[in-house]
């Protein structure tokens, strides 16, 4: 018989355990080995509680606790099973473990509920294999269809379809649930804040929206000791005033607005010629659509009269772009009452870092909880939350689903 966790340290170690990595991280990418092993774990152990469970056809695994009404909605709690490359034990998994360990204890404390309860495992949300993220829940909440994965391969060449049918699942008929009533995510921070401040939970107000671009600055080379200052079409000169001018410009804007250049690229790289070209990259994320729109607009008219004083020539291509999405109000004041009940401190806080609640946002009354991460590390072996504060996010979601779903 096999022997499943009986606290959530012990889960968390458990979990890691499938994809464990040398160096302390887990590699559990979708459709892998580790992957499947991980998936089949988990349904085993929602058996093992008493949860009604199963697969849908591209691999996210659910475990129920049914209302007597047959025709009752469902509360949703989980988050994904997959990994970065030697990412962290807690991302992904700790939402996933305190889904199942909430759903055993108001199973055996109170029964069946008035609204069917139900953890899922998504199958994926890092895009770590494949190029397209959140997919688990992407399916669910009909942002993805499976046309979405007919041309993408993995880094070795291996399409999607390949790689999913080899796991024993889909492409088949996959139905876009449409029962959800409420969908609630808790995640470590993956940020320092918590930590910083001193609090235990994190109210999450919203999930910023993100903007990528591509830069690229085009001039020429030429020989840096023949050429004269005033007569050079330095790419890089131009780039640099623009990456400072991109931060500097933030100062106008509020905190909640980050950016950062990623990736800088020079060509030909050579120490004794001019810089003809140079792509470097923008992430720009914050929770108002409206107003990171204007800041996006800005750099990038700005960007051009920089080009274009230095005789450059300048391409500006947004090549990612996530909507900002706001979760509910109603379930997050619900939740500071129960953390001021418990005498639990909470800060309300956005998310900088997007989540599979991200995508349920658009299609039910949705919320993320956060505990804190040490350090703020995340997607690394150093990854860390201690276990009271672990604990303590497992307390609230056992207090937030009891109200929600026996006190009616």
């Amino acid at each position: 018989m096999a022997q499943f966790p009986t606290n959530l340290k012990e889960a968390i170690e458990w979990l890691a355990s499938f994809g464990e990595e040398p160096d302390g991280g887990v590699t559990r990418t979708l459709y892998s080995q580790p992957w499947k092993e991980a998936q089949q774990a988990l349904k085993g152990w929602m058996e093992e509680i008493g949860l009604l469970t199963h697969y849908d056809s591209i691999g996210n695994v659910f475990g129920r606790l049914p209302s007597q009404n047959l025709n009752a909605q469902t509360i949703l709690i989980g988050s994904h099973v997959d990994t970065v490359k030697s990412g962290g034990k807690y991302d992904g998994a700790y939402g996933i473990i305190v889904g199942i360990m909430a759903l055993g204890y108001l199973k055996k404390k109170y029964g069946q509920p008035a609204i069917n309860l139900e953890v899922v495992s998504f199958c994926e949300e890092e895009g770590s294999r494949f190029p397209l993220a959140c997919w688990g829940s992407g399916m669910m909440t009909g942002v993805y269809s499976f046309k979405d994965i007919s041309e993408i391969k993995d880094s070795e060449g291996i399409s999607f379809e390949t790689g999913m049918m080899a796991a024993g699942f889909g492409p088949s008929e996959f139905r876009v649930r449409n029962d959800i009533k409420t969908f609630i995510e808790l995640h470590i921070e993956q940020g320092p804040t918590l930590e910083k401040v001193e609090k235990s939970v994190g109210i999450v107000k919203a999930i910023v929206g993100q903007k990528r671009f591509r830069i690229t600055v085009t001039g020429e080379s030429n020989h840096v000791g023949t050429t004269s200052m005033k007569w050079r079409r330095d790419a890089l000169h131009g780039a640099v005033n623009m990456i400072h001018d991109l931060y500097e410009s933030m100062k106008e804007y509020d905190e909640d607005l980050v950016t950062s250049v990623g990736q800088l690229f020079v060509e030909p790289n050579v120490p004794n010629v001019i810089p003809n070209q140079v792509q470097f990259t923008v992430d720009a994320r914050h929770p108002n659509e409206m107003l990171l729109h204007s800041f996006c607009q800005h750099f990038s008219k700005a960007f051009q009269n920089i080009a274009k004083k230095h005789s450059l020539d300048i391409k500006v291509e947004k090549w990612h772009e996530v909507q900002p999405a706001q979760m509910d109000s109603e379930l997050n004041e619900i939740i500071q009452t129960i953390c001021t009940r418990r005498t639990i401190s909470s800060h309300w806080m956005n998310s900088g870092a997007g989540h599979d609640a991200q995508l349920f946002s658009r299609v039910c009354p949705t919320t993320i909880l956060f505990v804190p991460s040490h350090g703020g590390i995340s997607h690394s072996p150093l990854e860390f939350t201690s276990a009271k504060d672990l604990e303590i996010g497992l307390e609230v979601l056992i207090q937030l689903l009891h109200q929600l779903a026996y006190n009616r």
